[in-house]
């Protein structure tokens, strides 16, 4: 876990280990590709979580601060890489909200009862409370996701969409990586 560098071709083995059941469960899983893969780990798994992977964020930054308290990780750099991670697939998926978002809604929303008439609406209600849904929306599954695409698909300006999504991403990160870490302190 030492060597932090992680050559390309490991990177396809690392993406097919994060996919493939081992027999283990999810905290083992997620424990084993830490240990080999180290910081890699944390922003590869995060940045795909965040675009809406099924990845288990707040257990896997638990962990991360587990690792912490024992060592095996450095907190101040586990945090760097949580939220440059959560950054990376925060900023990915409001770019494909951006660009491919409101076309798509407005050729298929139709078959999910979306109307021209409802987007607006969603467009006007985000536009007054959304950025604080991206913020507050890191720590209800699922919502996380939504939030980054329906500000590209609203037009939300990208500083002031970055300025939002950093706030909640530092608060997010530090507030499971340190959980684990106290978590670890107590277990020892």
């Amino acid at each position: 876990m030492h060597n932090l560098r992680l050559p390309a071709s490991v990177g396809y083995y690392f993406l097919a280990e994060l996919f493939v059941e081992r027999g283990k469960n999810t905290l083992e899983h997620l424990q084993d590709i830490i240990s080999q893969y180290g910081y890699w780990a944390i922003y590869i798994l995060l940045a795909l979580g965040i675009v809406g992977l099924p990845v288990p964020d707040e257990i896997l930054m638990t962990i991360v601060g587990y690792f912490c308290s024992i060592n095996i990780l450095r907190y101040s750099w586990s945090l760097l890489i949580a939220f440059s991670g959560t950054m990376t697939g925060m900023t990915i998926s409001y770019t494909l909200g951006k660009k491919l978002g409101k076309p798509l809604l407005l050729k298929y929303g139709k078959w999910v009862k979306l109307t021209p008439a409802k987007l607006n609406k969603i467009d006007r209600w985000f536009n007054k409370y959304g950025l604080w849904t991206v913020v507050f929306g890191y720590y209800i599954p699922g919502i996380r996701h939504l939030t980054c695409y329906m500000a590209g698909i609203t037009g939300v300006k990208t500083p002031r969409y970055l300025l939002f999504a950093a706030s909640g991403a530092l608060v997010w990160c530090i507030t499971f990586i340190t959980i684990g870490y106290y978590f670890g302190i107590l277990h020892h």
